[in-house]
């Protein structure tokens, strides 16, 4: 299969990337840093947030091999911290790189599916796309907005013979935590003393979480499915007991649960 991954250079898309090449697939992947290359990938410089990028990233792998097969929306980034002190440029660049950058793609990528009617379109939202995360709203809103679109692009295209797969992660060990751009300020910490308590608790989750190759076989699997299910929550037993319990439970349980959790 011809495959297109977007944010490759690390955490699960470097994971994806290698283990879909070593399955037998063409496997090209886009990047924004130099990294040293895997053997076998195929590497687009592009950023996920220019128009321009994404066009000339679709546009080469159909000029080159004629097709993509699946296409593994994978780029993203997280903004942490209390909304209120969250900049309005922080949630733009947040909107415009987790959701803007798939539909930014997906604008390019679905012409030439439905003109080869077929293909395969798998989204990374995550379990924080189906929860408010306390001090990870803006996170959250772009997961939201995710699940939102890909409900629709799934009814639309039922009958063009392209699937469309939402990925929900919970918490894995990858190089997200310390990227993540957090809110820090004495000000911040004065207004909102549970900031620091839950933020230790967010990080100790993530840095202890699962490893980014058991994703990645997960998607091995995923991409051979003929008829893969609309939605993959790939976590530990007690994160996928959260999104369980959220379902059944009323809301204000749930956050009487969820707050504590997070210690607020």
């Amino acid at each position: 299969m011809i495959i297109l991954i977007t944010g490759i250079t690390s955490g699960f898309g470097k994971a994806m990337a290698e283990k879909l090449t070593a399955d037998g697939h063409t496997v090209y992947g886009t990047h924004r840093r130099d990294v040293e290359p895997m053997k076998g990938v195929h590497y687009i410089k592009a950023d996920v947030c220019s128009d321009e990028d994404c066009q000339r990233a679709v546009q080469q792998v159909l000029d080159e091999q004629g097709r993509i097969d699946v296409f593994i929306n994978n780029a993203g980034m997280g903004i942490g911290g209390p909304l209120e002190f969250c900049t309005l440029e922080q949630a733009r660049l947040q909107m415009d790189t987790n959701w803007m950058g798939m539909v930014r793609c997906l604008h390019w990528v679905l012409p030439a599916m439905r003109a080869q009617k077929s293909g395969k379109i798998i989204c990374f939202s995550s379990i924080g796309g189906l929860m408010g995360l306390p001090f990870q709203g803006l996170y959250s809103a772009s997961k939201f907005a995710i699940e939102g679109y890909c409900e629709a692009l799934r009814l639309e295209v039922k009958k063009l013979g392209i699937k469309v797969v939402v990925i929900e992660p919970g918490d894995f060990s990858t190089a997200f935590t310390a990227s993540r751009n957090s809110v820090d300020s004495p000000q911040v910490h004065q207004a909102y003393p549970s900031y620091a308590r839950s933020l230790k608790s967010i990080e100790k989750d993530e840095t202890t979480g699962l490893k980014p190759e058991y994703l990645a076989a997960m998607i091995s699997r995923i991409v051979s499915k003929r008829n893969p299910n609309y939605h993959y929550i790939i976590s530990t037993l007690e994160q996928r007991l959260s999104v369980f319990l959220k379902a059944i439970l009323p809301p204000s349980w749930f956050a009487a649960i969820l707050g504590s959790y997070y210690h607020l």
